[in-house]
């Protein structure tokens, strides 16, 4: 996972500034990582090394998901958001599991 975590990271750090954003960004990064292992549905007899291969396959979901959960700091729960003339609205954060689908077992 820690390699995982290290691509997603890398290709995130730019749009981080500091180290202190970077700490929660690289938590929301393991949750977000969590979150796929749970939709993906692995069976039993997966190693951690096939769950870590198969995960590479969805680097863009867990970008996503970790994205979405850290713009959202500080706004959980916020419906709606009007400062100066500037209006927020968010996508559904279901939208980031688009493409992950359980693995079928027979």
């Amino acid at each position: 996972m820690a390699k995982l975590i290290d691509i997603v990271m890398s290709e995130l750090e730019e749009t981080i500034p500091d180290e202190v954003n970077k700490e929660v960004l690289a938590s929301k990064v393991r949750n977000a990582i969590r979150e796929v292992k749970k939709a993906r549905r692995y069976p039993s007899h997966y190693t951690e090394e096939m769950i870590n291969e198969d995960l590479e396959n969805y680097i863009s979901n867990i970008e996503g998901l970790a994205l979405y959960d850290y713009n959202q700091v500080g706004a959980e729960g916020e419906s709606t958001h009007n400062e100066s003339g500037v209006n927020r609205t968010w996508k559904s954060r279901n939208t980031n599991f688009n493409g992950i689908i359980p693995i079928a077992r027979v």
